[in-house]
């Protein structure tokens, strides 16, 4: 008799370890595919391929390739032998358990199944990024927002014509330019939304480089079409100067019309969001464990840590055991934006989890385990290895001098920023001429106006180095870049740069006088006295300043005078060195035009790489 209510079917995922070798591997044959690590002699070789080793040598023999049992194959020779006896071949690198982003994840073609886009809304601040999203969800998050502006990043779904899309919204203010940056590494679609009555602002054009920088096409969204003042073929213009180009001026880029706050052209824009997505072919195999990135995380009073993850792949169950960043634990409870609880979550879903062992950061990778054995111990590892990360650092542009000079590496990211347009123009066409052999030389932005930390977090996300021409970064950017172990170099000559340049790239980079900034002070008040000229009130902000250093003049970054001081007072007594916090009068050498809000900076020459 049979069971009139059988048990439901497990549904069994698949482990992404089991996708790359294992730690004991060093070869192994998988689906007619021959996998190995490394270097293998003929023995080796034969006991992989379950074949005796003097087949191999009378093969390679009648190659006219002379070989022992004990003779070390180059990889033209093992993929030789392993097309001889019917097999493909693949060398991996090998990836220890706890480098979780390192896993090659191959799915089976019968096993992927298709996805919902993850779309991130960009653009500068005020444009209209959260109302678009507040008219695609029909929902009100906009008004809840203080300022009218994202405090933080929200992911959200949206069904359309029976198929879901994911919108990641990342703040556009400048403040919060990290969000951005995390944004991209995550989505398959970026919405550029520039307003119609206002055009390309620089966090437009920030979000363009940060979505190149990423590889992500792009949707152009010309919000506030209901305003009086719109200029659609002003924007179009605008954009192909940043080589974002419309497809009816011969380019790829889809441009939409809308009105977030009339909710006119959504559909439209929905539309060419699957319409992109169809034709990129976005799949992911719900029929493994969950793997994916983690948006954003806080720590909840009453929940504990709290994170919200995107899956990119496989399935996250509630129960599960998971590593998200350094951190592991049980998902205790998932929610989707809405707050409602979740048994499962698919590819490109968002969710929120809670039953971490701590706080992960924003950015980081996440894995879901079969056991909270293997969860804990990769987390462990992870901790070790993020320890050693930190005592060795990011390399330097010191570090990577060394390795070009070996032949290292092929690729030198850089992110420039002069003082004008005729500055960047020239640097810009000096650097795409230069050709090196085995290096190329990659512009990641190039642009006008202060080194800020939009710069800074670009450049570390990208791995580039940022050179300043005529401008100067403040103390806090300077602060920043520190942090994240950025390099910036600054030059006042075109050619100099240049050079320096062309040096790095042939692994040449010779020790030189470079500056170093000592202190900045900030111009509050001015005050003019007889034969002395024009003293400079106000207050050091970083660092410290010294008489017999030479100082700059900086307004709105740019250098406006060189030159030295000639007295330095405080409280009427003249001094040598004023530190950060405290109040000073300055005149400079030579130079009266002072104006409120200019800085200050003091610097000294060092012998550097």
């Amino acid at each position: 008799m049979k069971d009139k209510n059988p048990p439901k079917k497990v549904f069994e995922r698949q482990s992404n370890q089991g996708s790359s070798l294992t730690k004991k591997e060093t070869a192994k044959v998988a689906g007619g595919v021959f996998v190995y690590t490394g270097e293998l002699s003929v023995a080796e070789l034969a006991i992989k391929l379950n074949v005796a080793p003097t087949d191999i040598i009378r093969l390679l023999f009648m190659k006219q390739k002379m070989f022992t049992i004990n003779s070390k194959l180059d990889d033209d020779t093992i993929g030789l032998v392993c097309i001889e006896y019917g097999l493909d071949f693949k060398k991996e690198k090998p990836v220890s358990q706890e480098n979780i982003e390192e896993y090659h994840i191959e799915d089976d073609e019968k096993s992927l199944k298709e996805r919902p886009p993850v779309v991130t809304i960009m653009g500068h601040v005020d444009h209209g990024k959260t109302t678009l999203i507040d008219a695609i969800r029909s929902s009100n998050i906009a008004e809840g927002e203080f300022g009218g502006i994202s405090q933080a990043i929200g992911a959200y779904q949206r069904e359309f014509k029976g198929k879901k899309i994911t919108f990641i919204d990342t703040p556009g203010h400048e403040a919060f330019t990290a969000m951005r940056s995390r944004g991209t590494k995550v989505t398959d679609i970026v919405v550029l939304v520039v307003a119609a009555d206002d055009g390309v602002m620089q966090q437009t054009r920030e979000a363009i480089d940060h979505a190149k920088a990423a590889g992500v096409p792009m949707i152009v969204a010309i919000n506030k079409m209901d305003k009086p003042g719109a200029n659609v073929k002003k924007i179009k213009e605008d954009l192909m100067q940043l080589d974002v180009i419309a497809e009816e001026y011969g380019g790829a880029v889809i441009f939409v019309e809308v009105s977030a706050k009339l909710k006119k052209g959504i559909d439209g824009l929905l539309e060419n969001i699957l319409a992109l997505a169809e034709l990129h072919e976005l799949k992911a195999n719900p029929n493994r464990y969950a793997l994916g990135t983690v948006l954003e995380a806080v720590l909840d009073k009453g929940e504990g840590p709290k994170a919200t993850l995107l899956v990119e792949n496989g399935t996250l169950n509630n129960s599960d055991y998971v590593v998200v960043g350094s951190v592991y634990g049980k998902v205790r409870r998932m929610t989707n934006e809405l707050n409602a609880p979740l048994k499962s979550a698919a590819p490109s879903t968002p969710v929120a989890v809670i039953g971490l062992s701590d706080l992960p950061l924003a950015g980081e990778s996440f894995m879901a385990f079969p056991t909270e054995k293997e969860a804990k111990e990769i987390a462990l590892k992870r901790q070790e290895q993020k320890s050693q990360s930190a005592r060795s650092g990011t390399p330097s542009i010191d570090q990577l001098n060394v390795k070009l000079s070996a032949g290292d590496v092929s690729m030198i990211n850089l992110i420039i920023k002069t003082d004008n347009t005729g500055s960047a123009e020239a640097i810009k066409a000096s650097l795409e001429k230069m050709n090196f052999e085995g290096v190329k030389i990659k512009l990641i932005r190039v642009a006008t106006g202060a080194i800020n930390e939009s710069d800074v977090l670009l450049a570390q996300t990208t791995n580039a180095f940022v050179y300043g021409f005529n401008i100067r970064p403040d103390g806090n950017i300077r602060q920043k870049a520190t942090e994240l172990k950025v390099d910036i170099r600054m030059h006042r000559i075109i050619y100099a740069l240049i050079e320096e340049i062309e040096a790095l790239a042939k692994g040449k980079l010779k020790v030189a006088m470079v500056e170093e900034v000592t202190g900045q002070m900030q111009v509050r008040q001015l005050f003019k006295i007889g034969k002395v000229g024009t003293i400079a009130g106000g207050m050091v902000i970083s660092g410290s300043l010294a008489a017999n250093n030479p100082v700059r003049l900086l307004r709105n970054s740019a250098i406006i005078f060189e030159g030295k001081i000639s007295s330095m007072k405080r409280l009427k007594n003249d001094v040598k060195e004023v530190a950060n916090g405290f109040e000073c009068g300055i005149s400079i050498q030579n130079y009266d035009d002072v104006k409120e809000g200019d800085i200050i900076e003091g610097y000294r020459l060092v012998e550097k790489k």
